[in-house]
């Protein structure tokens, strides 16, 4: 589905590239989380998927058409984007002129615009928000209107950029049901940039990036194992897992213990 080839991306006025001599090959219907170190790249990676950046060298190909300059345009109607901060992208009075906006602009029916303003309210539960100005919402229902936003575009690649950084627990444990759910439907190839570990653990694959390579890349839990390379990253690991660690170094089998439920029900 994308696929990167030997990719470099510079800043016209730096000498050190931000990814250098990148290649990965993301699959249809994945989900991927994409962890390292501030200012490693992650967020870059996801623009140059999106065609938000061009890249320095190297080319990246999106369901099998390569992207450049000619057919951006058409690949970035496959490509759905949430940004961290979803105050930067709303533009309407109210979250259904907001979610109505790219569908207009692709000239669809008013029916079509219709039922999918209906379809992704009532899938993200914003059916009550729709005539809310967007800034006078919680975080959390501002994440649900940009990912409807993003879906009633009906994309085939969905990109996440710390999408759940600013809520509080709740709001990012209801976040993370939400893209679980969006999995489950094999519509989408997810890429999300994060520093949650929980959410690292729910995707099926980890990349790992720093000083602007590819330093790991598998299973989260083969990742996420490698305690040197947490600390590379500045990964803190959930304290279940810390717990679970520190108890099988004290002789209790416990080593493969990830969450709380687990480490209660192994040491029962």
């Amino acid at each position: 589905m994308i696929v990167f080839h030997n990719v470099t991306y510079r800043h016209p006025r730096d000498e050190v590239p931000v990814l250098d001599g990148i290649s990965v090959t993301i699959p249809a219907g994945q989900w991927v989380s994409v962890i390292g170190p501030n200012g490693c790249g992650k967020t870059t990676f996801l623009k140059l998927i999106g065609g938000l950046l061009a890249p320095s060298g190297g080319n990246i190909t999106i369901a099998g058409t390569m992207l450049t300059r000619e057919t951006v345009h058409d690949l970035r109607r496959k490509i759905g984007i949430v940004f961290q901060n979803p105050e930067n992208q709303f533009i309407g009075q109210t979250v259904a002129d907001d979610i109505v906006f790219g569908l207009e602009n692709r000239a669809l029916s008013r029916e079509t615009m219709r039922a999918r303003l209906a379809e992704y309210a009532e899938k993200l539960r914003i059916g009550d928000l729709l005539h809310r100005h967007p800034h006078t919402l919680s975080g959390g229902q501002m994440q649900r209107a940009s990912l409807a936003a993003a879906l009633a575009m009906e994309p085939e690649v969905l990109l996440l950029d710390e999408i759940t950084s600013m809520l509080d627990d709740e709001g990012r444990r209801s976040i993370l049901r939400l893209i679980r759910q969006l999995k489950t439907e094999h519509k989408y190839t997810i890429v999300a940039v994060t520093h949650e570990v929980d959410e690292m653990l729910a995707s099926d694959r980890v990349i790992a990036l720093s000083d602007g390579c590819i330093v790991a890349d598998g299973p989260p839990k083969t990742v996420l194992a490698d305690e040197a390379l947490c600390g590379k990253l500045s990964l803190r690991l959930p304290m279940a897992r810390r717990l679970a660690l520190a108890l099988h170094a004290r002789g209790y089998d416990v080593e493969q213990v990830w969450d709380e439920k687990e480490l209660m029900n192994k040491l029962w």
